[in-house]
């Protein structure tokens, strides 16, 4: 049965060519699905599993209320072939698909649609192998992997391996890697994409490539160019990098009367210049400041290089941990407290419904003054006040030419913002309104023409797209993709109308096709 799935697939794709139909068949495409797809795979709305499934990665319980508009069914592949086949049922009969890996995308728009529309997910979370060859210092990762299981295995396979990605350790390698992949050993071996050397895909007509068969423009697009645009990446080859045997980790909290104002005044110009060994980030909460560092190295080196760096932050010995990379990577760094948590903690993908989640971003270029942060942290004495992360850039990272990969916040820049909120239950009207004036407030203090953003903090309030004889707009798309992509938008525009002219793989925010009525 397995092979003459596969002939029939073969069959399929060898006379097939995407072109959406402008009416969805939905009881076609279930059919479709079911003529190709093991049943045991296909959650129809009408399945008893398929809420558990739709659940089981939203990360956001905003986005799983009575309102939201929700998928036809939800397919999760074990192999390429399945992927193949549920891109060519829809496109056959009319039915997009959205994809999902971890489920943190801020907007949920793996698995949710913001307008009425006809939609299935391809919920990746069973295509999560990883292989790691020591001898090259090479790992293939599937997209469904978490970054948590990804640093797991590296760490396990060799110490003194890692790879530059995120510190939330559920985040999904599919959207992760899609769009970037900031991360505590960026200043040192760049972002996750820099470190990618192939990929595998399914594309809009079906085709399953590798780098040689999709052509290096399309292998640049889907290297930080944002998730879903380009076709369904289903695994990425990556480099892994060498991490001494231990390495030294502290957080150090300043409150007001302990000078946080005047020290997160110096590290915005000490941070993104340290050694590329060392990043440290800053957590904004309340009325206090944390200082959270990983550095590849001793705990003396540390101390002696912040003293000769960083002196304003006093930081000495007692507040210093050794610890492996992999050990450094399990831990929640808003505390220490946390010190020998088991590393299988990184193996854990369970998600909460209790609290729900709005997230921002900024990117800053020219240092903010003292008398301006006085202002920011008496926003953080507000009903309904959240957190900022600051995150470094420098060092490797602003190294790499801006047109390198479609990540262009890099020459320049200090560093990146995250704006977060949370709030417990249905209301979060308190939380949300403190984000959004907070939001407006920091725009005379950060980037501007455009206000810069980072896609994998998705934020559909810079803008949506607008569909016109069922095609995304570029004009709509400029909007909010000149924000995430700067001078990189318009090539990715152009790879789009290459490689899914026709607009297949879309959603609120992904990249519309540069077609050439439209220039």
């Amino acid at each position: 049965m397995a092979m003459l799935r596969r002939l029939a697939l073969a069959f399929f794709l060898s006379c097939f060519s995407c072109s959406v139909s402008s009416l969805a068949s939905s009881d076609d495409f279930l059919q479709c699905l079911a003529k190709k797809i093991p049943s045991e795979l296909v959650y129809k709305q009408s399945s008893s599993d398929f809420t558990d499934v739709l659940v089981s990665s939203i990360r956001f319980p905003n986005f799983f209320t009575n309102t939201t508009v929700r998928p036809l069914c939800i397919v999760t592949p074990t192999d390429a072939g399945h992927v193949q086949a549920a891109v060519l049922c829809g496109c056959r009969y009319g039915v997009r698909l959205r994809v999902r890996s971890g489920g943190h995308d801020y907007e949920g728009l793996s698995y949710r649609s913001v307008r009425p529309e006809v939609f299935g997910v391809v919920d990746l979370a069973k295509l999560r192998s990883i292989s790691v060859k020591e001898s090259e210092s090479t790992a293939w990762v599937e997209s469904g992997a978490t970054i948590g299981e990804l640093y797991y295995a590296i760490g396990k396979n060799n110490s003194e391996l890692a790879f530059p990605a995120g510190e939330c350790p559920t985040l999904g390698v599919g959207g992760h890697f899609s769009g970037g992949g900031v991360g505590m050993l960026m200043r040192k071996y760049g972002l996750s994409i820099d470190n990618v050397v192939d990929a595998k895909l399914v594309n809009a007509k079906g085709e399953l490539l590798d780098r040689a068969g999709m052509g290096e423009d399309h292998f640049w697009a889907i290297r930080g160019g944002g998730g879903e645009s380009f076709g369904i990446v289903l695994s990425w080859k990556i480099q892994l990098l060498h991490v001494p045997p231990t390495v030294a980790v502290f957080s150090i909290s300043k409150t007001l009367d302990q000078g946080a104002v005047d020290i997160v005044t110096r590290w915005q110009v000490v941070g993104p210049s340290l050694p590329d060994d060392l990043t440290m980030r800053v957590k904004v909460q309340g009325q206090e400041a944390t200082f959270l560092a990983v550095y590849l190295g001793t705990c003396s080196s540390l101390e002696s290089t912040m003293g000769r760096e960083f002196p304003e932050l006093n930081m000495t010995s007692a507040d210093c941990r050794p610890m492996t990379y992999l050990e450094s990577t399990a831990l929640s760094f808003t505390t220490l407290a946390n010190i020998g948590t088991p590393e299988e903690v990184l193996l854990n993908r369970t998600s909460s419904l209790d609290i729900s989640v709005e997230g921002k971003s900024d990117y800053v270029r020219r240092p903010i003054s003292k008398d301006a942060w006085n202002d920011i942290f008496s926003w953080f004495k507000m009903n309904g006040s959240g957190l900022i992360m600051l995150e470094p850039h420098g060092g490797f990272i602003g190294s790499v030419p801006n047109a390198t990969t479609p990540y262009p916040h890099r020459d320049g820049v200090l560093y990146v913002i995250q704006y977060l909120v949370f709030w417990p239950g249905a209301n979060g009207a308190t939380a949300q309104t403190w984000l959004h004036d907070f939001y407006d407030f920091m725009g005379q203090h950060v980037t501007a023409n455009p206000r810069e953003a980072y896609v994998n903090f998705r934020d559909l309030d810079i803008g949506q797209n607008a569909v016109v004889d069922d095609v995304s707009t570029f004009e709509s798309g400029q909007v909010w993709g000149e924000r995430y992509f700067m001078g990189n938008f318009r090539r990715l525009a152009m790879v789009k109308a290459q490689v899914d002219p026709t607009d297949y793989f879309r959603n609120e925010q992904t990249t519309p096709p540069l077609l050439h009525r439209r220039m």
